[in-house]
């Protein structure tokens, strides 16, 4: 009993998750004008009065924080302070949202709509919505949704109307004002809109951070906004960025608010609507002119079956839990609040630190669907061409969905299936990207109709795309998997199984990874030791005080871990193949991806190049910032233009280490 008190916090399986409900089944038995007009009364932050747009603009503009600044400037500048109020009137007219329940009601009556049209069902937990609600009306509230399609904050925004929650005002990026009609229709609907950089202005910084201050501090309505700060295209997590988190921490540190409570979402789509659009994306093709037209122009998307959305509210983070024993706010009180002030290096590491810790209660409560797992066995079959028969796919399928949920993962099964309907209504979902031939399920690749004559790069190009979109599926277990993985491969790499040997390797690997997955600061014994756990209570690997030592039982499962992480591995290894054999001193950051991707067109028609997801720009700068992190890449500042300083020796150490030590997937199979 001891020992399992202490691993319980360890322990995925003891993880406790809410139902779900469907809410558009609701919409498909009652009138959707009836819905748009129903009687709309949302709980208040403490009952207050809301206020309306207007009056947040002149409060902002009136604030202690904005004067100060206008103040500062002018004195740096030289400019008056007439013309720099103006300038902030100004940046407050191109930001502030424009909120009225009469667009959010026009909005509700047409996604309500489109959205029966083209999902089956938009599962939404309901305790989630309970805690929320009650948050609402405690505290400032801060949600933080998982960002992985343009749909993400319609669809906020409509569950939180359809459960007559505070709509939230809305973080989003300058590009969405660009499309004129869209964009002042989405400001109506709770949008306020953002510089992708503001750089040293000052005056910006100032106005909009006292903007977002200003309602978290008065709980006018719910903040929202995305914590990796642009939509994933590879469907994992990206690393948080802290930006706006430290803004919305700030009236807590500074003691103007007693608390706030963060509310990560997580958002999974069975099917995600610019799959193709991202892997095109992914791979430098050009984007087909239909898609910039918007999603819905396409007759062909409304005609289609994108499956079911799962949206869950997870448990309201304080922040004033968080800071308690780790920020010292007493270095607040130092300096009036209005006046700006870097946040200290303690302030710094925490919110680095809660940032990290959201981002992962997303990942584990986004719903992993059958065709998840279905992807991640197809992307290791030995030939992406000759497929696997149908029969042993659905083997594979069971044996992984017991392995995803003995380590925690969220899996959404259907229990009223057999296994092999379960199969067949993946495969049928997805049927763009997947063929049946002679009992054998194979990757659709080389299908994409091209006019004229195509050349041998666009080809693989061409036949890269299935494979970029399979691969985004399999990157939503990720989460589950990596640290498994991360541990299956230093057991494999490791020259000895001597445990300190194993996590030296694991740590080299963690680090190495760092910008590719959700790896918190600081945690490299915390996930060696969850790792440990899992493969030991899967009966995987034993483990005593000096040596992990893999069973008869385990090698299956150490076998599929480590061919999990081969792409990434092959793809490090070829970018420090690309940097030793090709790169000049003069080639800048710019030209890297373009470069780097010839590179590999080159030797994935040659065949010395496995696998056609390293052609991923994704993957490609995540390598790039890893070396230039483990100082084996520098930036030089030349002239107009950054280029980057190759330090062969350590390029060349670790392409060794990853190609030589490492287990290539040939090696990987015959060590099983």
């Amino acid at each position: 009993m001891e020992n399992k008190a202490a691993y319980s916090h360890r322990d995925p399986m003891l993880k406790k998750r809410d139902d779900f409900e469907d809410i558009l089944e609701e919409r498909r038995n009652s009138s959707d004008l009836r819905y748009a007009l129903r009687c709309y009364t949302p709980v208040l932050y403490k009952n207050l009065i809301p206020c309306d747009a207007n009056a947040l603009k002149t409060m902002v503009l009136q604030s202690d924080q904005v004067h100060y600044v206008i103040s500062q400037v002018s004195k740096e500048t030289g400019r008056t302070a007439e013309d720099l109020q103006e300038e902030a009137s100004g940046i407050v007219e191109e930001m502030a949202h424009r909120l009225q329940l009469s667009t959010v009601r026009f909005f509700a009556f047409a996604l309500s709509k489109v959205f029966k049209t083209l999902f089956k069902s938009i599962c939404v937990n309901e305790d989630g919505i309970q805690r929320l609600q009650q948050a609402i009306h405690e505290h400032p509230v801060v949600l933080l949704p998982s960002h992985r399609s343009y749909m993400d904050f319609l669809l906020m925004s409509l569950i939180l109307y359809t459960y007559d929650l505070a709509l939230p005002v809305i973080a989003a990026g300058m590009d969405f004002m660009g499309m004129k009609v869209v964009g002042e229709m989405l400001r109506m609907s709770g949008a306020f809109f953002i510089r992708r950089s503001f750089g040293g202005d000052k005056l910006y910084w100032a106005v909009f951070s006292e903007y977002v201050k200003t309602i978290l501090k008065n709980g006018l309505a719910p903040v929202e906004f995305f914590l990796e700060g642009t939509r994933s295209r590879t469907s994992k997590s990206l690393t948080p960025k802290l930006g706006l988190l430290n803004i919305a921490m700030d009236p807590f540190l500074k003691g103007e608010v007693f608390d706030i409570s963060l509310v990560p979402v997580s958002i999974s789509y069975e099917r995600i609507l610019e799959e193709t659009l991202y892997a095109r994306e992914m791979l430098g093709v050009p984007k087909p002119k239909e898609s910039t037209s918007g999603l819905f122009k396409a007759r062909k998307i409304l005609s289609e079956d994108y499956g079911s959305i799962h949206v869950y509210f997870g448990q309201p983070v304080s922040v004033r839990s968080l800071a308690e024993g780790r920020v010292n706010r007493c270095q607040f009180s130092l300096t009036p609040r209005h006046i700006p002030k870097r946040a200290g290096e303690d302030v710094q590491t925490f919110v680095n630190e809660a940032a990290y810790r959201l981002v992962r209660a997303q990942e584990e409560n986004m719903v992993l669907k059958p065709w998840v797992l279905l992807a991640s066995i197809l992307l290791q079959s030995e030939d992406l061409e000759s497929g696997i028969p149908l029969a042993e796919l659905t083997e594979q399928a069971l044996w992984l969905r017991d392995l995803c949920r003995q380590y925690g993962g969220f899996l959404h099964w259907p229990d009223h299936m057999t296994p092999s309907e379960v199969v067949s209504s993946s495969l049928t979902l997805h049927h763009g990207l997947v063929r049946i031939s002679e009992g054998k399920v194979h990757l659709a690749l080389n299908e994409e109709a091209q006019a004229g004559p195509v050349t041998p790069e666009e080809q693989v190009l061409n036949r890269a795309v299935p494979v970029m979109i399979c691969t985004s599926y399999r990157n939503q277990a990720l989460h589950v998997f990596v640290r498994p993985a991360l541990l299956a491969t230093a057991v494999h790499t490791a020259a000895t199984n001597n445990k300190q040997e194993v996590f030296n390797t694991f740590s080299f690997l963690r680090n190495l990874f760092a910008n590719e997955f959700i790896l918190c600061p600081n945690a490299t014994v915390q996930d060696f030791e969850e790792a440990c756990f899992l493969l030991e209570k899967t009966g995987v690997v034993q483990l005593n005080q000096q040596e992990i030592i893999v069973t008869h039982r385990g090698h299956r499962t150490m076998g599929f871990l480590s061919r999990m992480l081969l792409p990434f591995i092959q793809g490090y290894q070829m970018v420090c193949a690309f940097l030793c054999e090709e790169a000049t001193d003069a080639l800048t950051e710019k030209e890297f991806v373009l470069a780097v991707r010839t590179f590999f067109i080159k030797k994935l028609r040659a065949g010395t190049l496995r696998y056609p997801e390293v052609l991923s720009s994704d993957l490609q700068k995540n390598a790039l910032a890893a070396l230039l992190r483990l100082g084996a890449v520098r930036k030089v500042k030349r002239a107009e233009q950054t280029s980057l300083k190759v330090n062969k020796v350590t390029i060349n150490s670790l392409e060794d280490t990853l190609g030589g030590k490492l287990p290539t997937p040939k090696a990987a199979t015959a060590r099983l």
